[in-house]
């Protein structure tokens, strides 16, 4: 497959989500329409080292496809990190981004009939915000889908108040927001204990994880322990 060509975005509205997190929204001013796939990410070209391969940068779309030509991203501040130092330091709104995208294949599985669980941590929520969006603003039919979101404290948790709602509006979606380092009204402790106490039953059920590395090898090992196919999981690692 032909690489996508780079193509110019400005950025037109940048907000601060969590006291670690900030939101990009970014526009493609030659595009009538950005189009993507729930799930995709694009590729920064950043200005910050001279070596193409050590600039650039993969951030999922955390918005959903709006038939617009502007996208959300959502991005962690990484301590010592070149990348978001020099998006939170350096870009504001009317900046330009070198991209390339929409790319990649961890999207909704073709067939929703079977129960969905959508496991993450962190920044790793951004593409499962893309698709449950999605499919609530669209009315497409699923089975059961559950959000397991993990970090570590309530100030942590992306979109929150979002996905609250959007649980309270859609009785087929299910949030499952899970803390590691405080306690709360929610569940405490790390995303696999809910997962596990989810698939009791072993009912038939498709898993995508998106996260951080340690998470994602333990919970692709945990689910083929709990007898599921490793067909049936799709994972895309953060770091």
């Amino acid at each position: 497959m032909a690489l996508q060509p780079w193509i110019t975005g400005t950025v037109i509205r940048i907000a601060d989500h969590t006291p670690t997190t900030r939101q990009f929204w970014i526009e493609v001013p030659t595009l009538s329409v950005f189009d993507f796939k729930p799930g995709q990410f694009v590729t920064l070209d950043l200005p910050i080292h001279e070596k193409p391969n050590k600039r650039w940068r993969s951030y999922s779309i955390a918005s959903r496809p709006d038939g617009t030509n502007v996208f959300e991203l959502i991005i962690v501040k990484v301590e010592n990190g070149a990348g978001t130092t020099y998006l939170f330091d350096h870009v504001i709104v009317g900046s330009t981004l070198t991209l390339r995208g929409p790319q990649g294949v961890f999207v909704l599985p073709e067939h929703l009939e079977e129960n969905l669980f959508l496991i993450c941590t962190g920044t790793g929520i951004a593409p499962f915000r893309s698709m449950v969006t999605h499919l609530w603003k669209h009315q497409i039919h699923t089975g059961a889908v559950h959000l397991v979101f993990g970090c570590r404290k309530k100030e942590d948790l992306l979109y929150f108040d979002e996905l609250t709602q959007l649980q309270q509006e859609n009785p087929s979606f299910h949030y499952h927001p899970v803390l590691s380092r405080e306690s709360w009204e929610g569940k405490s402790g790390y995303v696999h204990a809910v997962y596990e106490a989810l698939c009791e039953q072993k009912q038939p059920a498709h898993f995508l994880l998106c996260g951080w590395k340690n998470m994602i090898d333990e919970a692709y090992a945990r689910i083929q322990a709990m007898g599921y196919d490793k067909k049936s999981i799709h994972r895309e690692i953060y770091g």
